[in-house]
């Protein structure tokens, strides 16, 4: 069986939008969610740097769309048959991401 991390990856690189189940530290409660898979890796900007699951939520309650989670958050991820178009977060972006990991887009 694959990990969460081989199929997100391979998610990226396929362009194909993930259903992804969690634990919301601020809800309290598993969260259940349509997203794009961004990128894999440290936040940046973030105090703890440990490695996180970088996500575009299409459906974020806060009108913030990027959703960073950690490994043990994440109950399940399913793979869905809808691609995503990366333009649909990069332009919300300031400037061009430098992405953890390779693509060809």
């Amino acid at each position: 069986m694959a990990s969460f991390k081989d199929v997100f990856i391979q998610a990226i690189h396929d362009k194909m939008k993930v259903r992804i189940t969690f634990f919301s530290k601020e809800d309290g409660k598993d969260i259940t969610r349509l997203c794009a898979p961004m990128d894999y890796g440290p936040g940046r900007k973030m105090h703890d740097q440990s490695d996180r699951y970088w996500l575009w939520d299409y459906n974020s309650d806060t009108g913030v769309h990027p959703l960073p989670l950690k490994e043990e958050q994440i109950r399940s991820m399913v793979v869905l048959e809808d691609s995503f178009d990366p333009d649909e977060f990069i332009r919300t972006f300031s400037s061009a991401p430098s992405w953890i990991i390779p693509r060809d887009w």
